[in-house]
């Protein structure tokens, strides 16, 4: 059973930067595509970003496209979402999600992910 942990959520100023990190055990960056999703209060969870297993390409949401950058370290299983220039409107719980068999066509939506951590809050202040 894969599972996965986030960490690296907090408050912020806007135009700072956070670095969030999605740990798995019982799996291997290798060999699961991840995905970071977040979750505003009200609002629909959304697509953030997605590195692929096979060949890691790397996928982004318009809205975060040139400040946020996802990246892997295979030695310790962990897939990192760097955040720069935040704004207010990043405010949301953040969650990783991993699947073995995702096609590319599928990454952006939630559904077809497996596995999901908690989730970690990111809140950024104006």
């Amino acid at each position: 059973q894969v599972q996965l942990v986030e960490s690296g959520g907090g408050l912020v100023q806007a135009g700072a930067s956070l670095r969030l990190s999605c740990t798995l055990s019982g799996g291997t960056t290798r060999r699961y595509t991840v995905g970071w999703f977040r979750e505003a209060p009200g609002k629909e969870r959304e697509f953030v970003a997605a590195i692929r297993s096979n060949g890691g390409s790397t996928h982004y949401s318009d809205s975060v496209k040139g400040r946020f950058t996802i990246s892997r370290d295979h030695t310790v299983n962990t897939v990192y979402l760097q955040m720069n220039s935040l704004k207010p409107d990043d405010t949301a719980v953040y969650y990783c999600a991993a699947d073995a068999g995702i096609i590319l066509s599928s990454i952006r939506y939630h559904i077809h992910y497996d596995y999901w951590g908690q989730g970690t809050q990111v809140t950024v202040s104006s």
